[in-house]
């Protein structure tokens, strides 16, 4: 595989899971820049990165780096997605990887200008265990999915000013962890939900701390989720199938499925990939993305997950301070 230089936006606690990753696809981190030159120095000298910035615009002057893993919060995306691809650089971005649609689309607009690689670091997208899963519900043994249900419950300390209850940082659980959610359900579903109903309980900075979600598309596929950030709940997935369902543990990363068949109540495990590997298989996928030539195609997911949160806050009354 050809030299890639990548550099890493934002060095926090997901970078430093990040750059590790890196170091097992036997990939070096060309350079890393923080709003702190200090804190960029510390994580430098922790992974060996010889280029280190306090300025984030100047380490994308840089001509040599040629991909930014971005992992900023959520309300910075849209700014150094645009600004790395004016730059010339591809970007893989942390999720949720905008905060609207109408973010999304420019950036898709942008990167088709300019020729450039953008996609979004939902883990659900690469590990190879939904590869398999989606060609057994595609090959029909299953039959027709029924029912979809997910619930993500984090439990997050009781603070106002932590980022994931923050208006200006554009917080709550459906942007955090609700993404993992959606995405999982439209993995699977076989169109666009085109009816959904939502209810929300906000905390008290207006952002939101939990809900339920109902979708259903013109199949007659439906999805219940359950979310949210004061109380902690499995992180699980069920496709319901006419023959069977999938049961997926710990979701996000998930590299084993249990198949329980209707008819006898037969249980089958599959597994496949390595949870230990999921910020690997990105990567990988990048990687081989800007070596072959090849137009990354994960956005078209993210685009469908986009403009659902876009309705489900539409239907709530949340907009962001920012917006």
């Amino acid at each position: 595989m050809e030299n890639i230089n990548w550099a890493i936006l934002g060095p926090g606690t997901i970078a430093s899971e990040f750059a590790q990753a890196m170091s097992e696809v036997d990939c070096k981190v060309y350079a890393v820049a923080s709003r702190s030159l200090e804190r960029a120095k510390i994580f430098a000298n922790k992974f060996g990165i010889e280029n280190v910035y306090g300025d984030y615009d100047k380490m994308l002057e840089n001509k040599n780096i040629d991909v930014v893993y971005i992992s900023t919060p959520h309300c910075n995306h849209y700014e150094y997605i645009m600004k790395s691809l004016e730059s010339g650089k591809h970007v893989l971005c942390e999720k949720a990887i905008t905060v609207n649609g109408s973010q999304l689309s420019d950036i898709i607009t942008l990167a088709i200008e300019k020729n450039l690689i953008v996609a979004e670091a939902m883990t659900i997208y690469y590990m190879p265990l939904y590869k398999k899963l989606k060609e057994l519900v595609e090959s029909g043994s299953l039959g027709k999915i029924k029912m979809i249900q997910v619930s993500f419950g984090s439990c997050k300390d009781y603070d106002i000013n932590n980022r994931f209850f923050s208006q200006d940082l554009a917080g709550g659980a459906l942007l955090d962890i609700g993404t993992y959610a959606l995405s999982f359900t439209r993995y699977f579903m076989s169109t666009q939900p085109n009816e959904i109903l939502t209810t929300v309980k906000n905390f008290e900075t207006g952002v939101d701390e939990q809900s339920g979600i109902i979708l259903k598309n013109s199949n007659d596929e439906m999805a219940v989720i359950s979310l949210t950030m004061r109380a902690k709940m499995p992180k699980r997935g069920i496709v319901a199938c006419e023959l069977g369902f999938i049961t997926v543990e710990n979701f996000p990363r998930a590299s084993k499925a249990t198949i329980t068949y209707t008819n006898g109540g037969r249980v089958e495990t599959l597994e496949y990939g390595d949870t230990e590997k999921a910020l690997k298989y990105e990567i990988e996928y990048v990687n081989n993305c800007i070596s072959n030539k090849i137009k990354a195609n994960t956005l078209e997911s993210s685009i469908d997950v986009m403009n659902l949160m876009d309705e489900i806050r539409k239907q709530w009354g949340l907009r962001y301070t920012f917006e």
